[in-house]
């Protein structure tokens, strides 16, 4: 594909509608909330989303790291609506509310849900970007004075209890194993990636032990070993990518450029939640239903990074510029600082876009496409074999199908408990 990635989410955002799918992991179809309710015109989900995306790419978050912080967003969000709706009461009648102040259907339902992401999203941000905790709670102020009456009394309850559940997932993130020091030795040697800091470092390098959502461990799907260096499989991968850097088109430089997403932008964990906001957007969505795509799709891709470090850390893959001293980086690509193999890159976007493929099935040729040209992006870029895009695939199609099957099962991290 070569439409620039601002045309790849407005592509997305014409899916036709299909709502007849089977029963999600919760037993809600993607038609069986809505009750006559114009849910997606009240959504607060993608504001909140946007919000976060923001914050990444204000507080200059690194990729690797950005998508373990929209997990904690996506995952708090769909947990909220789930026990706020779950804690509804009274009838279906419009303005009608139970004791506790939450309506189980109407305004009431939109209500609820709409103060239980709100409750949720700020206090997992607050946390995350302490510094936007001001602007963070005035955006809860705006949402729960969005209607008529407002504040209506079915936000405030399930803001409470949205605050609640977001308070659980900053212990989560507090204790997630990701903040430790790095305590390992990076390798030396012929074939081994050489780190670009003196003393040696390496970006994400608590990721192997940090708390997945849905994998066993890091090494769950660990990719197979990679080329040996110095043979002939090596060799000719490498000279793909000396004949790529001795001879990049410009539409090449530019596919590399757009698809860098690197630190100062929502990154690509924040892209592909993009795309999942126009596919939400365009089929009209339910609360529920948006905040467990965001749940699922952000874990998953979270997961999928997990997994990719493990196998960085298991071979410390030398990068292609390093075995060759003649292929240069498109500069706005850059030189990561962490191994070769597989691709992070590959990793996040096989995962994100076989969830996504799941819940828009008739866009899934599309996305694999846009799949394709992320890992291709790479190797413009000159800072991937074709190996290191192959086994990213991989990695990140084995995690996505772990995580809907352990989703659908109905007793995961996204189920309340």
């Amino acid at each position: 594909m070569r439409a620039k990635l601002a045309v790849f989410a407005v592509t997305l955002a014409v899916v036709s509608a299909c709502t007849d799918r089977g029963p999600a992991p919760t037993g809600l179809g993607i038609s069986a909330s809505r009750n006559g309710v114009p849910f997606a015109s009240g959504l607060a989900s993608p504001a909140w989303q946007a919000m976060a995306a923001t914050a990444v790419a204000q507080a200059n978050t690194p990729p690797y790291a950005a998508g373990r912080l929209y997990a904690f967003v996506g995952v708090a969000q769909y947990l909220a609506v789930q026990e706020a709706e779950a804690a509804a009461g009274g009838t279906d009648a419009e303005g009608e509310v139970s004791g506790s102040g939450i309506g189980s259907g109407g305004r009431a339902r939109l209500e609820t849900d709409r103060g239980a992401v709100a409750g949720a999203s700020v206090a997992v941000l607050s946390y995350l970007f302490p510094g936007r905790a001001a602007a963070l709670e005035a955006m809860v102020a705006d949402q729960s004075n969005a209607g008529p009456g407002q504040p209506h009394p079915a936000f405030a309850a399930a803001e409470a209890i949205g605050r609640a559940v977001g308070a659980q997932i900053v212990t989560r993130a507090q204790n997630d194993g990701f903040s430790r020091p790095f305590t390992g030795s990076i390798p030396t040697g012929p074939g081994f990636w050489i780190s670009n800091t003196t003393p040696a470092t390496i970006a994400g390098g608590t990721l192997p032990g940090t708390t997945p959502w849905f994998l066993t461990s890091g090494s769950q799907f660990r990719s197979g070993l990679p080329p040996a260096f110095g043979s002939p499989a090596f060799n000719t991968a490498l000279n793909e990518i000396l004949q790529i850097s001795n001879g990049r088109t410009p539409d090449q430089i530019r596919i590399a450029a757009q698809w860098a997403l690197n630190t100062g932008t929502a990154t690509a964990s924040g892209f592909w939640l993009q795309v999942a906001t126009d596919g939400i957007n365009q089929h009209g969505l339910s609360e529920r239903e948006a905040t467990h795509l965001y749940a699922l799709l952000s874990a998953t891709m979270a997961d999928a990074t997990i997994g990719c470090w493990d196998a960085k850390q298991t071979y410390w893959y030398i990068r292609p510029w390093q075995a060759s001293a003649a292929i240069t980086v498109v500069p706005a690509v850059g030189k990561p600082n962490h191994p070769s193999y597989p691709s992070g890159h590959s990793c996040v976007s096989s995962s994100g876009a076989e969830i996504l493929s799941t819940f828009f099935p008739e866009r899934r040729a599309q996305l694999e496409a846009m799949v394709m040209e992320a890992g291709l992006s790479r190797m413009y870029g000159g800072i991937h074999y074709r190996f290191d895009i192959d086994a990213g695939r991989v990695l990140g199609l084995n995690v996505a199908r772990f995580a809907i099957a352990a989703d659908a099962s109905g007793n995961s991290v996204l189920t309340p408990h």
